[in-house]
């Protein structure tokens, strides 16, 4: 386990360095998920002492929500400013998203099946 926890501080803390290097607008951890999504292509397999690091974490996934929550409660007045464009983000956002996705899909799953017809 304590391979697996190297593993995740390590890419974070890269993802810190690089982000805060570069100056990028976007926090740390997200580019050591990145960092740790490229690593894991490249391997080809999730190694020993991740998958019971990951498994745990999972488990106790709901319990990070729980400070968002927070945050929304002390900052209602600020966000029920803003609550008509916040609204209309979120909407615009997941439709492009599911327009994105659906056309990604049919692509890839286009593209596998002429492979399969070629063979």
């Amino acid at each position: 386990m304590i391979q697996g926890f190297m593993i995740l501080l390590f890419c974070q803390l890269l993802g810190e360095f690089i982000v805060r290097g570069f100056e990028w607008p976007f926090p740390g951890p997200v580019m050591g998920m990145v960092i740790l999504l490229v690593g894991l292509v490249v391997y080809g397999e999730v190694p020993e002492g991740l998958r019971p690091v990951s498994d745990g974490l999972l488990k106790y996934l709901s319990l990070l929500f729980v400070p968002a929550g927070v945050g929304l409660m002390t900052h209602y007045d600020l966000i029920s400013q803003d609550l008509l464009a916040i609204a209309l983000a979120i909407v615009v956002s997941s439709i492009v998203s599911m327009v994105v996705c659906t056309w990604l899909m049919k692509h890839l799953l286009g593209r596998s099946q002429h492979e399969e017809f070629q063979e």
